[in-house]
């Protein structure tokens, strides 16, 4: 069995990208994951309030999980790189970079 805690980026893009055509037959159109990414945030944010914020959990959450949900979440996103020619690894390091150079004394005490 493969390690999955040592996935890169760029094997994950891979993975998804070979699961899209051969079981998926193909993406989605970019707005229609756009709209799919916001659903699987809204059960995020779901996720999230009834674990961590001041509402319950109704009966029909309780087979929700945060990990089930961020891993959704980081699906569509792949699924939005990959259609766009997005290389996450690539990206990543730019933000980092990005918010290295802006926060680097923002959070000094």
């Amino acid at each position: 069995m493969e390690n999955h805690k040592c996935l890169t980026l760029a094997e994950m893009q891979q993975k998804v990208d070979c699961w899209i055509k051969d079981i998926g037959k193909g993406y989605f159109p970019p707005l229609a994951n756009m709209a799919i990414l916001t659903e699987e945030v809204g059960e995020l944010a779901r996720v999230i309030v009834r674990n961590f914020g001041p509402q319950v959990a109704k009966e029909s959450d309780l087979d929700r999980n945060l990990e089930e949900e961020l891993a959704d979440v980081l699906w569509v996103v792949t699924c939005l790189a990959n259609q766009t020619g997005i290389d996450l690894t690539e990206a990543f390091h730019k933000t980092l970079q990005k918010k290295t150079k802006r926060d680097k004394n923002r959070f000094a005490q």
